[in-house]
């Protein structure tokens, strides 16, 4: 029998088999039609699989799961196969870098890249040690890559394919090329290894990402729907009084099928609240077209505008700033932070600042609120609101109103050090 696939088209654990396929001649097939959370759940399936993971292959003597598993499996139908190497010590060393690419550079990618997508719990100290140990890898890879062409010997190996179809997902999905320039060397072996024909034969092309993929919720698993059961036939003789008024029903709700009629979206609190002289608009206008002699139009204006007793400002703190190690990360927390806030557009204007020259960096915020306190749907919704420690601006206090000014104007030095980004909510 042939060997077949189990897998998705774009699976990158199946790549590594079927790249190891093309160098090695040996013939694999790709299931078709496989759809990923289904096919996967079948009996059939989790007789190959107990736990329904992908990819599996049907071999003659049975099935096999386990990605590295199976490219090896194959790499190992053909008798001396280079892409094992030439000797034991190769051959050792083919091992290593597999273990390396799995444990270090897949494992740590998934962690970044899976909560990202919504497929686990965001957590930003759990992102930050993702990268952290993303970076360490890259780094001693891009170190033994500045001496050699591929990772074991002067020829591809089965260690090349994998680690290359591992990169593959964070090239593609994570790792922008501001990030990815930082290891040179690894740029220019990925690049070219996915351009090697059994790779492109597989891969197609390949594009580096220009953005890491804002953070969404948790995808929750919805309820199949259920069938629609028949109507049951009423029998002829119901005109009774006690059955009047339950045959002016409508024969939805007579099946059990009938909806409460949509109600009216309740109004927002803060759109209850007296109105203000303050036009939180006009405000914005003038922000987004101050372009010189910024202080004295675009700061001044905002004092003259503002309205203490329609609107609130608040400073704030994130409160994990010794986690901020990596400049873009700590970049992406503040605008996937401004992403959230979006419910909020309508009754909020805010200044984020991230603040130095080096790690550890500093997050500090200015936040404008429509009424006194931040509101409760905010806090509801954005979770980011716990990370920081918020307090209200006492516009009475000189200092703390010159404090805000300059993180209206984005003043630098700002409490002594330089900015690395200000970034506004509008």
């Amino acid at each position: 029998m042939a060997l077949v696939l189990h897998a998705g088209s774009t699976n990158k654990n199946a790549f590594k088999t079927l790249i190891a396929a093309e160098y090695s001649g040996v013939q694999v097939e790709l299931v078709k039609n496989f759809e990923m959370g289904v096919s996967n759940k079948t009996p059939e399936f989790l007789k190959m699989n107990p736990i329904g993971k992908v990819p599996v292959l049907e071999t003659p003597d049975g099935p096999i799961f386990e990605s590295n598993a199976i490219a090896r499996y194959v790499t190992r139908l053909k008798a001396d196969n280079p892409l094992y190497g030439s000797s034991l010590i190769e051959y050792a060393r083919i091992e290593q870098w597999i273990d390396f690419a799995t444990l270090e550079i897949d494992a740590n990618i998934l962690r970044w890249f899976i909560p990202r997508i919504g497929f686990a719990v965001y957590l930003p100290p759990a992102e930050e040690a993702a990268v952290a140990a993303l970076k360490r890898a890259l780094t001693a890879l891009n170190t033994h890559l500045s001496t050699s062409t591929y990772l074991v010997g002067h020829s591809l190996t089965l260690a090349d394919i994998v680690l290359t179809c591992n990169l593959t997902l964070g090239f593609s999905r994570l790792l922008t090329k501001t990030f990815t320039s930082e290891f040179p060397h690894v740029e220019r072996y990925f690049w070219t290894m996915v351009n090697q024909p059994n790779f492109r034969k597989i891969l197609g092309e390949v594009k580096q990402t220009e953005s890491v993929p804002p953070v969404q919720k948790p995808s929750q698993k919805k309820e199949p729907a259920k069938p629609k059961e028949p109507a049951i036939p009423k029998a002829k003789e119901e005109p009774k009084k006690e059955t009047k008024k339950e045959s002016a029903k409508p024969k939805a709700e007579e099946d059990g099928e009938a909806e409460e009629a949509p109600k009216p979206k309740p109004k927002n609190p803060l759109d209850l609240l007296p109105p203000s002289k303050m036009i939180l608009d006009e405000w914005k206008r003038l922000y987004s077209n101050t372009k010189t002699n910024f202080r004295e139009v675009a700061v001044k204006g905002f004092w003259e505008m503002y309205d203490p007793e329609g609107y609130s400002l608040w400073f704030c703190d994130y409160k994990y700033n010794d986690e901020n190690t990596v400049s873009f990360v700590t970049l992406n927390k503040v605008g996937g932070f401004l992403q959230r806030m979006d419910l909020a557009r309508k009754y909020a204007f805010g200044k984020m600042l991230v603040i130095g020259s080096g790690p550890p960096f500093k997050v500090k915020g200015l936040w404008l609120f429509r009424g006194q306190e931040i509101p409760q749907f905010v806090i509801d919704e954005c979770y980011d609101m716990e990370l920081y420690e918020w307090k209200k601006v006492d516009i009475t206090d000189e200092e703390q109103k010159e404090r805000a000014s300059q993180m209206i104007e984005d003043y630098e030095p700002f409490e002594g050090e330089p900015l690395l980004d200000a970034k506004c909510f509008k």
